[in-house]
């Protein structure tokens, strides 16, 4: 769908200052290459379920790993390339907002084609999914409980925005700004938990309302995208049908299975059903330190999103 022609992609915001990388950046060559091999992300999901099931299956007689170091660096490392690329998207989402309006922000992909910086860490973004299974290496070779929520986001994700970047799909420039966003946060959580400091418990239950708030949001836009598909004249909202309702589908089913995890880990009275995993660390009664485990704290990490 060429719609370039059809829109002033005159739209970036004014950045004090942009790395060499981003300036370098073509988006039209990672389009061509992630188009020409599509099915490279389903081979990922394959490995990844076979490292789930057999490591599980591995690590059923043996004792699981602490890791703690190890999940110090990869939580910190992905709370800072989420903040950067929060910093970076950001400011173009707030100037196409303030200054062309809703119906640019969702039709209108120039957040990736006209605008080099956006463009990169979009780019970094959807590439970012396949080592963000690593989460999971951790949960299984720590012998956590890994529940639904968890893979069956991960893998979602995965394939949906390589599907997305293929098409430049036009509102993906909410859905990147609201993950980087929720991710600076969340992984920023998870790494203070992995140096053995613990935040408040609220701010565990704030991250997964902010989870739950970005699902709620995703579903709007999701129908904006469908009325202005209805009413604008042919090609000029750069999203597919199918998009939608892939988009739609899955940020419902993300909203009840949070949802579900929100009331069994916060509101449920019944001890025995408190949520005993992902997506957040292991709540703490706020009277009480953490279980040692071979001199080092418990902390559970957590899904993406």
């Amino acid at each position: 769908m060429e719609s370039s022609m059809t829109y002033n992609l005159d739209v970036t915001p004014n950045y004090s200052y942009i790395f060499e990388f981003e300036n370098d950046f073509i988006h039209h060559d990672y389009k061509k290459w992630m188009t020409e091999n599509w099915t490279v992300a389903f081979y990922y999901v394959g490995i990844y379920m076979a490292f789930i099931f057999g490591g599980q299956y591995y690590m059923q007689n043996r004792p699981g790993f602490e890791l703690r170091r190890t999940l110090i660096v990869w939580n910190s490392a992905l709370a800072a390339f989420s903040i950067m690329g929060a910093c970076r998207t950001l400011p173009e989402f707030v100037h196409v907002l303030r200054n062309y309006g809703l119906y640019h922000s969702i039709c209108v992909p120039s957040f990736i084609e006209a605008d080099k910086v956006s463009g990169f860490w979009t780019t970094m973004f959807v590439l970012s999914k396949v080592p963000e299974l690593g989460d999971t290496v951790f949960i299984v070779l720590r012998k956590k409980p890994l529940i639904f929520l968890h893979w069956y986001h991960h893998i979602t994700v995965l394939l949906y925005t390589w599907f997305s970047f293929t098409e430049y799909t036009s509102s993906a420039r909410w859905f990147v700004v609201m993950n980087y966003c929720v991710h600076s946060v969340m992984y920023s959580y998870f790494a203070l938990v992995s140096m053995g400091r613990y935040p408040p418990r609220f701010l565990a239950m704030t991250i997964t309302v902010l989870q739950l708030t970005q699902m709620v949001v995703g579903c709007a836009i999701n129908i904006w995208a469908h009325n202005y598909m209805a009413t604008a004249p042919p090609h000029t909202c750069h999203i597919s049908n199918i998009n939608i309702k892939l988009s739609m589908a899955m940020y419902f089913s993300y909203f009840v299975l949070f949802a579900r995890f929100f009331y069994k880990a916060y509101l449920s009275s019944k001890p025995g059903k408190k949520a005993k995993s992902e997506p957040l660390p292991e709540p703490m009664p706020p009277t009480k330190r953490p279980t040692e485990v071979n001199g080092y704290p418990r902390q559970r990490n957590g899904v993406v999103h």
